[in-house]
């Protein structure tokens, strides 16, 4: 057992984050100095296991702080994770800032030298910068992107810790009454001041949950709404392949969507069961097969790697079908155990187990799409994620999703609408965001739309 004091220092989450990545929640505790020099606490310790205790002092330079706990678990454990000491969401924003200020040499040196990043995660995300900069380039000074939410899902996956609900129609219908009135709102406001979406997505949940009526009507209105002459890319997260059918494909076409995730997770019958899925797995070889038909021709699959009960060749086969299926996005997430997921309810330490397994299986996804000629365009991390890991987005034919890019460089504004909405104000000449958040509750939000409306009236627009 490892007991831990950092002094000087009042939040260390960061840190704790950082403790996190070498050993379990069972194995360390926080200390303060109060509890080491606590009579009762030094009898509690004599009776216990044999402690191992270590000071470490916060003197003014958090990353050399960082450093030396990675290092001195580094020779405790034998443990080397490969993202060193960032535990931040957005490795690649970092590196564009770094890039920006010293140079890309530079910047990859610091990764490096500095955040003791193995070379080959420090040269992952300074690619996938390239690449992004290529293809999209920064974002305009005052250019926006828009995200409405559809909370609502046929099933709870296990591992899910989304505000997600499985309601009726009247239900859906009175959560589209409210959206419809803060789309009007914020159309309208958008108009006033000549601005145009660079994209648009509508996430969830599973915005297919809508019916073909529900759906129409929602991008009927977008369309009234909402200038879209200058969209690069609009976007419906259709999700769950159950949810799928022909005239939800048609409405979406004829509105002006250019990209769905069908997303299966996996492609084994056995864990869909178990986590929760509803659909089958030729549910998702159907559902591929009528957005072809439809003309989509930008989907994205989303897989996860380290699926309860899943081995390597299941996750190869599910990431070799999405191939074969010619999806152009595969996005390859890595399993995290969130705090309000049932999964974490039933096995706390499952992000613990195997390791060594999410390893191998993202270095098959890597190795298998690049060599079927997708590249890596975007990339986020995680907290309570299986072996300290990452999930990255892949594309073929330079089909990357611009939402996808600009929600994780944060560089740009967000304007998000729907439960659980977190639009972003992005200051360019300050480098800086301030966040207007909706209620996560539906229903909350249905009473209260008019406040939600207030908040960015006095809070996004001014």
């Amino acid at each position: 057992m490892y007991k831990f004091i950092i002094e000087g220092i009042e939040n260390t989450n960061q840190y704790e984050e950082l403790i996190k990545v070498f050993l379990t929640q069972e194995e360390y505790a926080l200390i303060s100095r109060d509890d080491m020099q606590n009579a009762e606490f030094q009898d509690e310790d004599q009776s216990a296991q044999p402690h191992i205790f270590k000071e470490f002092c916060f003197e003014g330079d958090k990353d050399k702080l960082k450093r030396e706990i990675y290092r001195f678990l580094e020779k405790e454990t034998g443990k080397s994770p490969k993202w060193g000491i960032l535990t931040g969401i957005r490795p690649v924003k970092l590196a564009g800032e770094m890039t920006d200020q010293l140079g890309g040499d530079e910047a990859l040196k610091k990764l490096d030298d500095e955040y003791l990043l193995h070379p080959e995660k420090s040269r992952l995300i300074t690619n996938i910068l390239d690449y992004q900069r290529k293809l999209l380039g920064k974002p305009e000074k005052d250019s926006l992107s828009i995200y409405l939410g559809i909370p609502f899902c046929p099933t709870r996956c296990l591992y899910c810790s989304f505000t997600s609900n499985q309601v009726k129609k009247p239900e859906i219908d009175r959560y589209l009454e409210a959206l419809h009135k803060e789309i009007e709102y914020c159309g309208a406001k958008m108009a006033q001041r000549n601005d145009a979406p660079e994209s648009l997505y509508i996430g969830g949940g599973t915005p297919t949950t809508l019916d073909e009526v529900q759906l129409e009507g929602l991008l009927k209105k977008i369309s009234e709404c909402f200038d879209l002459s200058r969209l690069k890319e609009f976007t419906v997260e259709a999700g769950r392949p159950d949810t799928i059918t022909p005239e939800k494909l048609e409405v979406m076409k004829r509105y002006g969507v250019d990209r769905i995730s069908i997303n299966p997770q996996s492609m084994k019958q056995h864990t869909l069961e178990l986590i929760g899925r509803a659909h089958t797995v030729d549910q998702t070889l159907e559902a591929f097969k009528m957005a072809r038909d439809a003309g989509f021709d930008c989907i994205n699959a989303d897989l996860i790697a380290g699926l309860p009960e899943e081995g390597l060749e299941d996750f190869k086969n599910s990431v070799d079908t999405m191939i074969n299926l010619g999806a152009e996005n595969i996005t390859v997430h890595t399993l995290a155990v969130k705090r309000a997921s049932r999964l974490k309810e039933l096995d706390a330490e499952f992000n613990y187990r195997r390791e060594d397994l999410r390893e191998e299986m993202l270095t098959y996804a890597h190795e298998a799409l690049g060599k079927a000629g997708y590249e890596p365009y975007y990339l986020y991390r995680q907290k309570h994620t299986s072996g300290n890991t990452e999930n990255i987005g892949f594309c073929k034919k330079d089909l990357i999703s611009a939402y996808n890019v600009r929600i994780m460089e944060e560089a740009q504004s967000i304007l998000a609408l729907g439960a659980g909405g977190i639009s972003k104000v992005y200051y360019p000449d300050e480098n800086r965001l301030e966040r207007v958040a909706n209620v996560s509750n539906y229903e909350i939000y249905i009473d209260r739309i008019d406040e939600m409306i207030l908040r960015k009236e006095n809070n996004f627009w001014r």
